[in-house]
């Protein structure tokens, strides 16, 4: 499943995605409801729904007191069990445990991933800067992913900024393709990244660049790669 780009324009509620402060966290924060993506991303989404997964890991218990229905009442005035049976699912199921965080990835091997997403980002936030004609003011590039170890990675990516007011700032499908295209590739992959964060136990990364940095020759290869105008029909 590839990454979510996260903007006013990819939500169905996109008064949600308001925010104080940045960069903004949004998983486990806000229900947001995705456009398009398929069904595998809205149920990727649905999964980080806390209450859902409960119900899901006591779904044993559901089923065994339709089947043995003489235990129904027993069944369900197990608290204990059902607690039990949660945090084993919360912890052991869909979490890594700390003690084995530092063995999914070597130390060096995660510092060269985050390297590498803070120099996609910054090529990615260079291009933007410059097709937006953009000479000043700071944005970021925010990259989200959920903690959940043994499912689907969940990757949420946006544009932010404080200047003005803080907010996650509306892409174009140009933008949102160039994105998608410049950020992750089958070298450097969402769950690479994933699992550098699983190790840090960091699952909200930001890349910040400033306007003003964008080169000449950035501005000017923007330019060239722009779409031409339309002529107006006769």
């Amino acid at each position: 499943m590839s990454a979510f780009i996260l903007s006013p324009d990819t939500v169905w509620n996109p008064k949600a995605l308001a925010t104080g402060s940045v960069p903004r966290k949004v998983l486990h924060r806000i229900a947001f409801l995705p456009k398009g993506g398929g069904l595998g991303l809205n149920l990727r989404v649905i999964m980080e729904n806390e209450p859902l997964r409960y119900f899901i890991a006591l779904s044993p218990f559901v089923i065994a007191m339709f089947i043995w229905r003489d235990l129904a009442l027993p069944i369900s005035q197990a608290p204990v069990a059902m607690i039990i049976v949660i945090g084993f699912f919360e912890m052991k199921v869909l979490r890594v445990s700390a003690e084995k965080r530092k063995t999914l990835m070597e130390e060096d091997e995660a510092a060269r991933v985050l390297d590498t997403l803070s120099y996609r980002a910054r090529r990615v936030l260079t291009k933007l800067a410059a097709l937006r004609g953009q000479t000043s003011g700071e944005v970021m590039l925010v990259v989200e992913q959920s903690e959940l170890a043994h499912v689907t990675p969940l990757t949420l990516v946006s544009l932010q900024t404080r200047d003005g007011k803080p907010r996650i700032l509306s892409l174009t499908p140009e933008e949102r393709e160039l994105i998608a295209a410049e950020l992750f590739d089958e070298e450097f992959t969402e769950r690479i990244l994933h699992t550098a964060n699983l190790r840090e136990d960091v699952y909200l990364r930001s890349v910040s660049f400033d306007a003003r940095g964008v080169s000449g020759h950035a501005r000017l290869a923007a330019l060239l790669d722009s779409p031409a105008p339309q002529e107006a029909p006769v």
